[in-house]
């Protein structure tokens, strides 16, 4: 629990969003880079990064925020940032397969989450891009 000055609150968000045209391009030090960033813009902004990963063409992700964050500009900060420092970096790669300094989807999914399923949450987020802990997490999530 975390406490504001006249609230306590402990709200968690898990947030998916994928690349543009569903391209492949969150792989080696793209990947590696963009982890980064995101960890850099939490820092930045107090989100608490509770767990992150990646599979070839989407992200998932397990958010802390408080009362007061906006889930439009954390995700326009989340995107936008992302995308800039991204396409700084890695345009000559990134320019073959997207154009006009597009890297995500406009769109993202979200939800809340609770103490009770957070622990299934964590491992379904840490085995993206593994094809048979994804089956069997899948199988978990869709239970609850």
């Amino acid at each position: 629990m975390k406490h504001g000055r006249r609230y306590v609150y402990d709200l968690y968000y898990h947030i998916v969003w994928c690349v543009k045209y569903g391209r492949e391009i969150l792989v080696d030090d793209i990947k590696d880079d963009f982890l980064n960033i995101i960890s850099n813009i939490c820092k930045n902004n107090n989100y608490e990064l509770v767990e992150i990963n990646t599979d070839k063409d989407h992200v998932h992700m397990l958010l802390g925020l408080s009362p007061q964050d906006s889930i439009p500009v954390v995700m326009k900060t989340l995107k936008g940032v992302s995308a800039r420092l991204l396409n700084q970096k890695h345009n000559d790669k990134l320019s073959k397969v997207l154009w006009g300094g597009h890297i995500w989807s406009p769109s993202y999914y979200i939800a809340t989450t609770s103490d009770n399923v957070m622990d299934n949450i964590k491992r379904y987020i840490q085995n993206q891009g593994d094809e048979d802990a994804k089956r069997t997490e899948d199988k978990i999530i869709s239970k609850q």
